[in-house]
């Protein structure tokens, strides 16, 4: 455990929930202008959930995911830990880059591409959060399941919507 004073724990816990809301905010705000132009028009598998479940789960997950960095910050003062947390600021970085892919550029395959290699970011960050926090790993968890959700999701909105595209080259070309 860090022997770093109350302040300075309490200012770093305040740190990694605006970090984690912050990315959060930045996915909400490119996502928006989509939400309801671009994304309705997507083919969408049975499975796809409601438009209002995605705020509040995934404010939910930020607020555990910054927890969980802060616990690993917090418990590792010294230059190892800097492994973890480069991984904890990877996947969160993937996770915007989803968002941009997803919603900014509308490009199905490539949000396949980003959420794939978001799933082994958090798969590596968890791995290496074990080795100083089990709990950290476990507020990760319910993050790690959503994700792997939104990974099916990802890639049955993807294949549905390539049938499509080859549906409308096929009445074009008919």
């Amino acid at each position: 455990m860090s022997k770093r004073g109350p302040w300075l724990q309490g200012a770093s816990l305040v740190f990694f929930l605006a970090l984690c809301l912050g990315i959060g905010l930045l996915g909400s705000w490119v996502t928006a202008g989509s939400v309801t132009s671009w994304y309705p028009t997507l083919r969408k598998p049975s499975f796809n959930p409601p438009d209002w479940v995605f705020a509040p789960v995934w404010t939910t997950l930020y607020i555990l995911m910054a927890i969980a960095g802060w616990r690993i910050w917090r418990h590792t003062p010294h230059a190892g830990s800097r492994l973890p947390l480069l991984l904890f600021a990877l996947q969160l970085v993937l996770n915007l880059c989803w968002s941009v892919t997803f919603f900014g550029f509308h490009s199905l395959s490539g949000a396949v591409v980003v959420i794939v290699a978001l799933d082994m970011a958090v798969l590596a960050t968890m791995f290496s959060f074990r080795r100083v926090d089990l709990l950290a790993v476990g507020l990760l968890v319910p993050y790690l399941l959503w994700i792997s959700f939104a990974t099916v999701l990802t890639v049955a909105i993807w294949r549905l919507n390539q049938l499509l595209a080859a549906d409308g080259a096929a009445v074009i070309l008919a």
